[in-house]
């Protein structure tokens, strides 16, 4: 794993901050804050970086401009906030780095867009041409049209996918933290600054939710965001966004913050974008063979190894494959429906002209087309 001198160097970051630092906690737009990762980032540029940042804080800054003193309920009221504070959000970037005379660009995501392949590819395309070109985007969740349902839910994990997408060095994640503790400092004035940790840790997320024992509220999320960046051979870095000239100072090699280290090799692009799915539209139910056989030799999945097919899904479509208590252990582009594999299942692949009619691939899922969980 590369040193944090090593990472500071590396060419691609994405940078994230959160609403609470954007916002100054909800009061309105920190404009003398954002001036100051504006000037830390045009100062990456000209050492050869390229930045992609993802900026939350529309929500935030659209109830401030409402004068309204609480997040609503109402799906159509946050839509209507969003689309306010985006306004002004952009407006403040744009001025920000239009006084260092770099060009910015708006990208507005939802989880439909990286759900769907084509879609996916054409983002990536779209952000890795703005980098080639000198420019920084600034991503953010579209709220204004994202339903309930299909919501990335934390730009945390939004700033994960972005880094996948563009197969980034760094993951930056700025917030009102020093970074994770190994106690929660609130009720532990002793707590330590934890420096450097694996990614895959499994004990990290457990630790970071509910009870608390390792740092603050907000923490579980970007553990879970450092894990989906490690996928793609990302280091994620958590650090304290109001210290000055903090994204200098990271890319000189400070000690600061987490360090999130991957562990694993990369994932090829196709299988990136397959692993960050969290809408899934089925369910295959494998026998203790094929989970075997997947987990060991990263074979192709067979119909004669799956035993129950939940949910409905056509040709083409990414499903889930779990083991018989239901644990998820890989997830794929399936060749067949949910129909047509009720008809199949169990039975070898030799089988399935007779059971069909046609034959359209001998696997229900091609290894190309599968990553393991």
């Amino acid at each position: 794993m590369k040193s944090r001198q090593a990472l500071g160097k590396s060419r691609r970051w994405v940078i994230k901050v959160g609403s609470s630092l954007v916002t100054c906690d909800g009061r309105g737009l920190g404009h003398e804050q954002i001036a100051a990762w504006v000037k830390d980032i045009c100062y990456l540029r000209e050492q050869g970086h390229q930045i992609a940042l993802v900026s939350s804080g529309s929500i935030a800054e659209g109830l401030s401009r409402l004068g309204w003193d609480s997040r609503p309920e109402s799906l159509n009221d946050l839509q209507a906030a969003a689309a306010i504070g985006q306004m002004g959000l952009v407006q403040a970037y744009e001025s920000c780095f239009q006084q260092h005379a770099v060009h910015t660009a708006q990208v507005l995501l939802t989880h439909d867009d990286l759900a769907n392949r084509r879609r996916y590819l054409n983002a990536r395309s779209t952000l890795n041409r703005l980098l080639d070109l000198g420019i920084v985007p600034v991503v953010n969740e579209n709220d204004t049209v994202a339903m309930e349902a299909i919501r990335f839910g934390d730009n945390d994990r939004l700033a994960a996918l972005t880094a996948n997408l563009l197969e980034a060095d760094m993951l930056v994640i700025l917030t009102d933290q020093e970074g994770m503790f190994n106690a929660d400092p609130r009720s532990h004035p002793g707590a330590k600054l934890l420096d450097r940790i694996n990614a895959e840790d499994e004990s990290l997320e457990t630790m970071a939710s509910g009870s608390g024992t390792l740092g603050r509220g907000g923490m579980i999320t970007k553990v879970q965001a450092a894990r989906l960046a490690a996928r793609s051979g990302t280091a994620t870095l958590v650090a304290g966004g109001r210290e000055k000239d903090i994204l200098i100072q990271i890319s000189q090699g400070a000690q600061r913050g987490t360090l999130f280290c991957p562990v694993n090799e990369p994932l090829a692009a196709r299988k990136q974008w397959l692993a960050g799915h969290t809408v899934i539209p089925g369910r295959l139910q494998l026998d203790d063979g094929a989970v075997n056989v997947l987990r060991q030799s990263g074979c192709s999945l067979l119909p004669v190894g799956v035993k129950y097919v939940f949910g409905k899904f056509q040709r083409g479509e990414i499903v889930a494959c779990v083991d018989a208590s239901g644990r998820e252990i890989a997830r794929g582009l399936v060749n067949y429906s949910a129909s047509e594999i009720e008809k199949i299942k169990g039975q070898p692949s030799s089988a399935i002209h007779k059971l069909l009619g046609y034959v359209d691939e001998a696997e229900l899922i091609h290894r190309d087309n599968l990553v393991l969980i």
